[in-house]
């Protein structure tokens, strides 16, 4: 059992109809998202041209950032606001589908790059599949 699940079991009052396998699993993408955002980022400055990957560069520390919040948000059940949690679901799958179709313009010349949009496109996914079942 992961962290994230075994925090979720240890939850002292009831998370209501949230689907928590769903939750898990965003939670996951989210910091799965953020630790290859930042070492894409990283990675884009160890490159020997970086000027073409400015835009790659923002967009993932942008993308991590959003992310480890969004997770963070995810975490905390107590005085939970639906509405709230929708906006930072919705926030965190428009910033990895624009931080994956950045890297993905780059796939084909940098492999840390690839990897960081498949991230991405998993979080994306994660966020939206949430943000549909939430009550």
């Amino acid at each position: 059992m992961s962290t994230i699940a075994a925090m979720l079991e240890t939850y002292p009052k009831d998370l209501g109809g949230i689907d928590r396998d769903r939750l898990i699993e965003c939670i996951t993408a989210c910091f799965e998202c953020a630790q290859a955002c930042t070492a894409c980022a990283d990675a884009c400055l160890s490159e020997d041209s970086v000027a073409h990957l400015t835009k790659c560069i923002r967009t993932d520390l942008d993308c991590s950032d959003v992310c480890v919040s969004t997770g963070k948000v995810l975490s905390r059940h107590t005085a939970y606001d639906a509405n709230l949690t929708r906006a930072v679901l919705a926030a965190c799958e428009a910033v990895c589908r624009a931080c994956a179709d950045e890297c993905e313009s780059h796939a084909s010349m940098h492999e840390h790059c690839r990897i960081c949009a498949e991230a991405c496109r998993r979080c994306e996914n994660a966020c939206r599949e949430l943000a549909a079942v939430l009550g």
